[in-house]
Formats: structure tokens, sequence, C-alpha cells
């Protein structure tokens, strides 16, 4: 410990509620704020009444060897089980051929898998993946375009859809260095760490519910509508926050941890600099059941779709990178979403459109370039009692659930004083 006996968490998305339940496991006595209505962030889950159906902002994917993930999850007790296949098969369908294939990643770190036709994309070779090795490498001002060609099967039909899952940018002009952090951790080892996993029923189930229900056995409740104006300093520490309901004062046994978005934390935290550049995604959700065996999730090509995900309610589709699509009006995007998902699904092509909800993030994620990497701050700041959370801070993985988690991770043992696990700071 370093003398903090209390914490003030400012914002409940991931990263923030990671941060307060490891202050409450602690013993710190922890207040949690949120400027939304409810907890979750970019990860919340709400009943639609246009669809009738709880759904999710968005679909958000991990992996089977996010080690942060799996520790939030045992330690709030969250009991949902995360979905996926028990290996990394990732089914694709290409809108513009009619061919169909699956990826089927081996369990173990030799990619034997490349070697064998029916686990690979169809048309390509062993040659064709050799290059794929210069991605782990990445360094420095280096883009990914820098390093292996932007074009081919393995590029179009793999690569490029499932690295700009990822980064939600433009995969050519993304940063290498990022893409080889994630790369690392996942293909490098194999299968088994690659595996997808989604949350069912919702984000909300697997996540967020359970998060605020621990941290109230903790006695750390939720406020919410609580926006946070401006933050007092006095020489080198936090000395009061501003809220949209009045003053309150930190006592000097309090840290705060800032877990908002970047933008936010840019204007509240005096020199700050945040990455300023950001890329929408734009999510559709119809409203019917997915026919029988349809995949829980399909990766689509040649179409405006990019990420199919089915569930028992529901279809939802993601596209990435969307900033072109975003003044597009919602009935034009929902009907061509729904062309593609019927065809992707097999139903007639007159199929007629259910109830359907577009949901766009105009600034979802920072963009995973090398210059928007530069501007990302370390977890400490200037203030001794004021710490950084957010996807969008160094923790040397792009804007992702994993990143969330590890820098609410950091922030909590930086209060605390602890050795740091992920090693950004």
């Amino acid at each position: 410990m370093v003398g903090f006996a209390r914490a003030h968490v400012v914002g409940a998305g991931l990263a923030g509620l990671n941060a307060a339940a490891m202050l409450a496991e602690a013993g710190l006595a922890v207040s949690l704020s949120d400027s939304a209505a409810r907890a979750g962030g970019r990860c919340r889950s709400y009943f639609d009444p246009s669809l009738g159906l709880t759904i999710d902002n968005g679909n958000h994917l991990v992996l089977a060897s996010n080690p942060a993930v799996k520790a939030f999850r045992d330690r709030i007790g969250a009991t949902e089980p995360l979905a996926g296949p028990k290996h990394a098969d990732f089914a694709f369908a290409d809108l513009g051929t009619e061919e169909r294939w699956q990826l089927r990643i081996n369990d173990g770190a030799i990619p034997w898998w490349v070697a064998v036709p029916s686990r690979r994309i169809p048309g390509t070779g062993i040659a064709d993946y050799l290059p794929l090795g210069k991605l782990l490498l990445g360094k420095g001002e280096q883009t990914i375009g820098d390093l292996i060609a932007t074009k081919g099967p393995v590029w179009d039909r793999m690569l490029a859809p499932v690295l700009l899952a990822v980064l939600n940018t433009d995969v050519a002009s993304s940063s290498a260095v990022l893409a080889a952090n994630v790369l690392k951790e996942t293909l490098a080892k194999g299968g088994l760490a690659s595996a997808p996993r989604i949350a069912m029923p919702t984000l909300g189930a697997a996540f967020i519910d359970p998060a605020v229900e621990w941290l109230g056995g903790k006695g750390c409740d939720l406020a919410t509508g609580r926006r946070l104006k401006a933050i007092k300093t006095e020489a080198n520490r936090v000395s009061a926050l501003i809220w949209n309901d009045g003053e309150e004062a930190v006592a000097p046994d309090a840290a705060v941890v800032l877990a908002v978005p970047a933008w936010v934390a840019g204007d509240l935290v005096p020199g700050l600099t945040v990455p300023d550049d950001h890329r929408a995604i734009v999510n559709a959700h119809f409203a019917i059941a997915p026919p029988m065996g349809a995949p829980e999730m399909l990766g689509l090509i040649n179409a405006t779709s990019e990420w199919l995900f089915t569930h028992p309610d529901r279809v939802s589709v993601t596209i990435s990178a969307a900033d072109r699509l975003v003044d597009t009006p919602r009935e034009e995007l929902a009907r061509t979403i729904w062309a593609e998902v019927a065809q992707a699904l097999g139903l007639p092509a007159d199929a007629p459109l259910p109830p359907w909800q577009i949901v766009k993030e105009k600034r979802a994620t920072f963009a995973a370039t090398p210059a928007q990497e530069r501007l990302r701050p370390g977890q400490r700041t200037a203030f001794t009692n004021l710490f950084l959370a957010g996807d969008w801070v160094d923790t040397g993985l792009p804007a992702t659930i994993e990143g969330a988690l590890r820098s609410g991770d950091t922030a909590a043992r930086l209060v605390l004083g602890q050795r740091l696990v992920y090693g950004r700071g």
C-alpha cells in the first residue's frame, strides 16, 4: 500500500469496473460514477423497444487466451459462459463468388494447419502463408503495409477482415507494433489461444451486470447520470472533483482513477496528450431467429457487412472502420445489410426486412495508426493521486475489451503500489 485508503473511480466502462473491483477487493472504500444511465460504456446492453429485445450496442469479441478477461470474470463471479467453438475455427462466406470455407487453426503453436488444404483458405498454398511471420516483427513507426503485401487471397480472405475487426482502422496503414502484440498473444501461440469467444446472451450478462452486483456487495454502489465537469488541483495532487451535481473534496488519502473516453480526459487533465483521431463502428440488429445450423459467427467477404453473429432471438452484424457509412440513412443501411444477411444465411432473396436497429458509434476506438499510438499516455499523471484507465491509454494493445480490462488492472495496481502484471504504467 502507498497510503491510499479510498478511491474515486470515474467511468463505469470495463476499465473503470475492473479498477473498482480490484480496489474494493483490496479493501479500499470505492465510489464509482458514470455520466450515462447505465454501466458498460461502449460495451453496454439495453432493451430496444423497436425490436422488443435486449441487445448489445455492438458485437464485441474476445479470445480464449485473453488473461485480463478471465481474471475479471473470475473476480466478479461471472457465471454466464462465453460462447464459441472449442477450437479456432472461423467460418467465412464470399458473397461475390458464393464460396464458403472454414479457417481451422490447429491447437498447438506449430502451424501445421497451413499444410492441410481443408484447413486453409481455398486457392492458397503453404508458400502464401510464409510472409505472415514478418507481422511478428513490427516495430517503431512501421505500418502493416510496410511489412507485407496487402493483396492476394490470404490478405483478402483472412488477414484484412480479421485485423480490421481487431484494429478498427484501415489495415495496411495500421500500426505494425499493435498487430504484432496481438498476434504474439494469439495466433503465434496456436488455435487454443485464438479461439473466439462471444458474450451470450448479452455483454451485460457476461461482464457488466455481475460486476455492478459484485461491487454493490462490497459497498460500492454505482452513481449514474453523474458527469465530471472539472478537476481541481493543488500543488501536485487532485483536491476536488466538480460534478454536475456539485463539488466533492478529494481527501488526502484518496486516489482518483479517471476511466473516461480519451477526449473527455484530454479536456479534464491539464497538459494531457491523448489520441485525437477516431474510427466509427456500425452495428445492425435484426429481430429474427437464425435458421437451424447457422454459425454463431461468420466472416463475410465482398460485402458491406463484415462479421455476422447469430443469437437465438436475433442476428447482428458489425462493420468496422465505418466512417464512410455513418451519414448513410439508417433504413438504407438496414436494407443493404439485411440483403447480405439473407444471402449469407441462405434465406430467400425476397425475405422481408424484419424489425431492425442500427447503432452507430462515431468514435468507437482511436485510429490504430503509428501517429495515434504515439499519443497514448501512460497511466500515471503529473498528479500523485490521479491515474488513467481506458482502452486508449498505453496498454500495448489496440482498443479492445482485453486492453480496457488491462488498463483497469494497471490503474488499480498503481493506486495500491503493486507490481504491474502487464508492464505498462
